[in-house]
């Protein structure tokens, strides 16, 4: 089994090393938070996305801690930012072979690993920079702690994948505790011990989790607001106020960015709520293909183990990984507020985990009974026709390999359906290598594709490029600069990152900003992360990010602004700029009077070069306050 495990992590390797830097920086606005935290220790610990310490990310900073550690011992590079990721996903697949092994061996195990490598999902979120990489190692590394506590009901394991759950809110704050409705289930039935102790431990548990999400948040609501950046995505400069609002309950409720609502209307990336949300054209690639066979699997695997003792192993591994898939597709079906794809990467392990039980135990069932091979028949068919009507969707990309599946999968099923014993037994054999090429086929090509062209944006898509409008899966609107690494030249292909064609603007730009800034702690004050993480990242000083994210976060005031004027700590200031502005719903009047200051105290810059220096190709203008008056 060794050879097939480390086939499958060369696998993995492959998949989530190869040709890394192609996307350069990935999502800027997590790069440059990571260089923030390599330059500045206050800017580690609150995630922020300068080292001047003006705002924060959106999210917990787990991921940037790791991250900006990275950068700090190697310095800034594509590899460095994106590094980190790609070993995580590597480790996660190995975690998913230990956990399903323990529960249903190692055969079960290899093809869980094997199927959450090529996840889609996987691929693209383990070759970029969010933080939902980080956050799916942790969980599948709860889980695995999970499984050893209930083969003794050891305390130490139970507080363990509790810590570990907690660590993951600080990655990405309440998605993490999409796990704890199946752990609590899956510990309360079948833990060794009686019902006390296990009620006990869970308590403790449920402790543990709350200590380890929330210190770093009961730290950063204790210092005063003026002794810490602001909190990006709230509205009140509060951590707390953000995890019940914007980047919380709002995501589940239907609040946006700067309190914008959301509804019934569903999330602008991924669809409109309902059962069949992740089986929609904006989910479909990532994660759907195998959920219907995962189904099957976990129903029929609950169906079998019905009889035996309570602490069934097997049957808590179905519990475990069956009761995560389906909290987590429920919460991202029907949740109203802003839900990305990619999101749906936690999903990976749950599904590979009862793909992997679900062959070993149908295949086993199979010869005991004609409805074992019928039910495994039955879920490749199915899995088949699905992945030919997902494929279908993308008609240049591979056109054959669509019908070619649903052909092979009908065949595999009808072979696999017939009588165990009454089938010759290399056929026997070639029908199980087939439903596996037939069962990763669809999810296999657009793991390779994926991980053939750069990403880019706050909205990555996988598959091939044809996929989605736009480039990189970046959402009209929601674009920036195209910069590369500090060092000269671009990591781009032409047309490979959104902006492409205004890598001008990055130089001379940022060449004019850093030549001209003197003492000031900030290069410049910029409308948004989106205009400010390229010209930072390139340049590698502090950017102040007005707005935050996407320039929807009351801040700065004009107050403030003129305050760091004033006190030399600010210069220069860029007003407009149509693909780094506030989304609706954001503080558009301060917004408005910041820029009638601006243009009337300071003084427009004219960047020498063609096109105002590529100013003008994003609709912004550079003035120099130095000197302004209030």
């Amino acid at each position: 089994m060794l050879p097939a495990l480390l086939g499958v992590g060369a696998i993995a390797t492959i998949l989530y090393l190869w040709n890394l830097a192609i996307s350069g920086y990935g999502n800027t606005y997590y790069a440059m938070a990571a260089q923030a935290a390599s330059q500045d220790w206050v800017a580690f610990f609150f995630g922020s996305l300068d080292a001047g310490n003006f705002i924060s990310l959106d999210k917990p900073p787990l991921s940037t801690w790791i991250m900006g550690l990275s950068v700090r011992l190697f310095g800034l590079s594509s590899l460095s930012v994106l590094m980190p990721q790609a070993i995580a996903g590597v480790a996660t697949v190995l975690i998913v072979f230990a956990a399903v092994r323990r529960s249903f061996g190692p055969a079960a195990g290899i093809v869980a690993a094997l199927v959450t490598a090529l996840t889609p999902a996987a691929v693209i979120i383990f070759r970029y920079d969010n933080p939902d990489a980080i956050l799916t190692l942790l969980l599948v590394l709860a889980a695995y702690a999970l499984v050893r506590s209930l083969e003794a009901g050891s305390w130490r394991w139970v507080v363990l994948s509790a810590a570990l759950v907690g660590a993951g809110f600080l990655a990405k704050y309440l998605e993490a505790w999409m796990v704890l409705p199946a752990f609590t289930i899956t510990y309360l039935v079948a833990a060794p011990g009686g019902v006390g102790r296990r009620l006990g431990q869970l308590v403790v548990a449920g402790v543990t989790v709350l200590v380890t999400s929330l210190w770093w948040v009961a730290i950063v609501e204790a210092i005063p607001a003026s002794a810490r950046p602001y909190i990006g995505g709230s509205e009140t400069n509060s951590a707390l106020e953000l995890i019940l609002g914007y980047n919380g309950l709002g995501r589940l409720l239907g609040q946006g960015p700067g309190g914008a609502g959301g509804g019934p209307g569903g999330s602008p990336f991924g669809g409109e709520p309902g059962l069949f949300r992740l089986f929609n054209d904006q989910f479909d690639g990532h994660v759907a293909w195998l959920i219907p066979f995962a189904l099957i699997a976990f129903g029929t695997g609950l169906w079998l183990l019905r009889r035996p003792p309570r602490t069934d192993r097997r049957r808590a591994g179905y519990l475990l990984w069956g009761l995560w898939l389906l909290t987590g597709a429920l919460l991202f079906s029907f949740m109203s507020g802003i839900v990305h794809p990619y999101y749906s990467v936690v999903l990976a392990p749950a599904i590979g985990a009862l793909v992997g039980a679900g062959i070993v135990d149908l295949w086993a069932w199979r010869s005991r009974s004609v409805a074992g091979g019928v039910v495994l028949g039955t879920a490749v068919v199915v899995t088949a026709l699905l992945a030919a009507v997902l494929l279908a969707r993308t008609p240049d990309f591979v056109p054959w390999l669509g019908p070619g599946v649903a052909v092979a999968g009908v065949v595999t099923g009808v072979l696999l359906a017939l009588p165990a014993g009454r089938v010759e037994p290399r056929l026997d054999l070639a029908a199980v290598g087939l439903a596996v090429a037939v069962t990763l086929a669809g999810p296999a090509s657009y793991a390779l594709a994926t991980m053939d062209r750069s990403i880019a944006g706050g909205d990555p898509q996988v598959g091939p490029a044809t996929v989605r409008g736009g480039l990189g899966g970046l959402p009209q609107g929601m674009g920036g600069l195209a910069v590369g690494p500090p060092g000269g030249g671009s990591p781009f292909p032409p047309g490979g990152r959104p902006g492409g064609g205004v890598d001008s603007l990055g130089s001379k730009l940022v060449d004019y900003l850093v030549a001209n800034r003197g003492d000031a702690t900030w290069l410049a004050a910029v409308p948004s992360a989106h205009l400010a993480g390229p010209i930072q990242l390139q340049a590698g000083f502090p950017v102040l990010a007005m707005g935050g994210f996407s320039g929807s976060d009351p801040t700065p005031t004009v107050e403030q602004l003129q305050a760091y004027v004033r006190s030399g700590e600010l210069r220069f200031v860029l007003t407009g700029g149509e693909r780094g502005g506030a989304v609706p719903g954001g503080p558009a009047q301060t917004q408005a009077s910041i820029s009638r200051w601006v243009a009337q105290a300071c003084t427009p810059v004219q960047l020498e070069g063609t096109d105002r220096g590529g100013l003008s190709l994003i609709g912004a203008t550079l003035h120099d306050c130095a000197g302004a008056a209030d």
